[in-house]
């Protein structure tokens, strides 16, 4: 049986307002929370946020979509409110998708969308590959779904992290808190994702810090700053990529991830080119995606 919702509360935005209930689910190491509007017999569409932020990244999209749909935005673990995982262990896409695979068998939802934004994205092009029945629409924000590495560097990927993870583990004098003003912290999570208005940066830390004596900390593990063991060449991805049989849509923005990271040897024309056969929607927007400039997903997605 799914947990039952608590801490109901409303979320006003200039366009509406809507009243969104934390979502709560046990897990074997502790338990993974998140946020949920609509209706419980309203469509199911999934929302899976990006790396080092949490489900407070859809609180500005939400709003403007149908609100009889029903919407379960996750916190990973590790992330927002979620347990960190347990000592020792790493956080990888494969244990990502399987904890999506552990909220819909909770949810008892048979058939499901998602929207994926940057590492969530890559998650939900992962688990829609995987679980091609389940999934009948996709919308990657800034992503295209799946995320190669050269062949070269993933055997190399593998060691540093399993190195870095050890370091870790053997370093626990070192894992002290750093406590921060409030102002701080918003100053710290504006610096490292520099296009975040006021109003998101202080919806992303309503889950990102938890009050302390003397100030606040960073909710999220250390540990998903590791290096990521688990990569997958162009070839995989293709291949994945052909697996999925959802409608598709890409939304990528001119300043968002990839003018930051640079695919190797043209993967993202390779992928893109690839989801285009499969007849996959692709729109590009001038701006960062982030804020009330998703709302392009209302009047594309799902129509």
């Amino acid at each position: 049986m799914l947990p039952a919702f608590t801490s109901l509360r409303h979320f006003s935005t200039t366009t509406m307002r809507r009243a969104v209930s934390e979502f709560r689910m046990t897990v074997p190491w502790g338990e993974m929370r998140g946020q949920v509007w609509g209706p419980s017999n309203g469509r199911p569409v999934l929302c899976l946020h990006g790396w080092a932020d949490n489900s407070g990244t859809f609180s500005t999209l939400i709003p403007l979509l149908p609100k009889d749909w029903r919407f379960v935005a996750i916190d990973f673990p590790g992330h927002g409110l979620s347990s960190h995982r347990p000592d020792g262990c790493l956080y990888t896409f494969p244990l990502y998708v399987a904890d999506v695979r552990r909220v819909v068998e909770a949810l008892q939802w048979k058939q499901f969308s998602i929207i994926g934004h940057s590492m969530g994205g890559n998650v939900a092009g992962i688990f829609s590959a995987l679980y091609p029945e389940m999934v009948d629409a996709v919308v990657l924000l800034d992503t295209y779904g799946f995320l190669p590495t050269q062949m070269t560097d993933m055997f190399k990927n593998m060691r540093k992290g399993i190195d870095d993870q050890i370091h870790y583990d053997n370093k626990t004098d070192e894992r002290k808190e750093r406590v921060y003003t409030y102002e701080k912290a918003k100053e710290r999570l504006k610096a490292a994702n520099p296009f975040l208005s006021d109003q998101s940066a202080d919806i992303l830390l309503e889950r990102a810090v938890r009050e302390v004596e003397g100030g606040f900390v960073f909710t999220r593990d250390f540990r998903i700053n590791l290096k990521n063991i688990v990569n997958n060449n162009i070839e995989q991805c293709l291949h994945m990529l052909s697996l999925v049989k959802a409608r598709v849509m890409l939304l990528l923005a001119k300043d968002g991830l990839f003018k930051m990271f640079t695919l190797p040897n043209g993967y993202g024309d390779r992928i893109q080119k690839s989801w285009t056969d499969q007849k996959v929607r692709c729109a590009h927007i001038r701006t960062s995606i982030s804020g009330t400039c998703l709302s392009v997903v209302k009047q594309k997605y799902l129509s």
